[in-house]
């Protein structure tokens, strides 16, 4: 018999195909990951992520500039300090390069929600995410270090902490700190499934983080599981996360689909610096419509189940979503 149904009906033309569309990526689904630095005085462009740039604040406020008129509400903000020690001091001296940054936004007044990254990996002379005993990171000790890296960001006037280290317990141990100090205001958005990931490489040489021994498998987690990620998440939600996040996206869009159906809260999804570059590298070739993967690759995304999309694409995706809108 021949078919009744034809699926083909409702992808004749744009409209037909618009109006039936079950994913509709938004530029308010999108966050802009920012590396501000304190090592040189003008924005020095990373050769391993083509388009980015370790900005000075004058380049950070630029940026931010760029994103309002897109309408990209949220930015996230890596520091890189000029000095690193054992403790990764800089990461929360109340004058570090992360909370000038925080300063400088909300002195502007930018409608931008600020997150910024709590973590120690690009402050610290080891390269690691916490204080290092017998050659170990020290999940406990750490958490000092990490709890007092949020406190002093939220004092600088973080809208957003986000944790990313993968110590136990740190998520409990930030609400508990920010609370006690008259930041409950402030939102908690865990890393709470952070992949061991080869995809990081580009991220390690723009932020010069890469560990000086070891790796950190023991910490961040085994790619090959994902019942672990719900675990992970579910307990960062039970210590007071108000977001989780999987990072990386691509390799893990089952673990996105896993965590947006087992949770209630807002699920977002890290598109990372070796996605990012693959996608650049692979335009710059002539071997892919740029554009149209880079727009291909944030619905997969969305269609997963994220809420939200931290990507270094975020600028340029939403223009082109307000284009093809007729938003001006």
């Amino acid at each position: 018999m021949f078919p009744t149904h034809r699926p083909r009906r409702l992808r004749r033309n744009p409209l037909i195909r618009s109006m039936v569309r079950e994913t509709e990526l938004q530029p308010a689904d999108l966050i802009y990951p920012l590396f501000v630095q304190e090592t040189s005085t003008t924005p020095e462009p990373i050769d391993a992520m083509p388009g980015q740039s370790r900005h000075t604040m004058d380049s950070l406020l630029s940026e931010a500039e760029r994103a309002v008129q897109v309408g990209v509400p949220a930015l996230l903000l890596f520091g890189i300090p000029r000095h690193k020690d054992a403790q990764g001091s800089g990461a929360y001296a109340d004058d570090g390069v992360v909370q000038r940054a925080v300063r400088a936004l909300k002195q502007r007044k930018f409608p931008l929600l600020v997150i910024t990254d709590v973590c120690m990996c690009e402050y610290t002379s080891h390269g690691h995410c916490g204080e290092i005993h017998d050659n170990d990171v020290d999940n406990d000790a750490s958490l000092k270090l990490i709890t007092a890296t949020a406190l002093s960001q939220a004092a600088a006037g973080a809208d957003i902490v986000a944790p990313s280290d993968m110590m136990d317990g740190r998520v409990g141990a930030i609400r508990k700190i920010l609370d006690d100090n008259g930041h409950s205001n402030v939102a908690l958005l865990s890393y709470a499934a952070k992949y061991a990931s080869g995809f990081y490489g580009p991220f390690r040489e723009a932020a010069g983080s890469a560990p000086q021994f070891g790796d950190r498998q023991s910490y961040q987690m085994d790619p090959a599981n994902s019942r672990e990620a719900l675990k992970e998440v579910q307990a960062d939600i039970d210590e007071g996360a108000d977001m989780v996040m999987v990072k990386p996206a691509l390799a893990y869009l089952d673990v996105i689909h896993q965590v947006k159906a087992m949770t209630n809260v807002p699920v977002a999804a890290y598109n990372v610096s070796g996605e990012y570059s693959m996608i650049e590298f692979a335009a710059k070739a002539g071997v892919i419509d740029r554009e149209r993967v880079i727009k291909e690759v944030l619905t997969s995304i969305k269609r997963a189940g994220a809420d939200l999309i931290l990507t270094y694409h975020a600028v340029e995706a939403a223009g082109w979503l307000r284009k093809a809108a007729g938003v001006k």
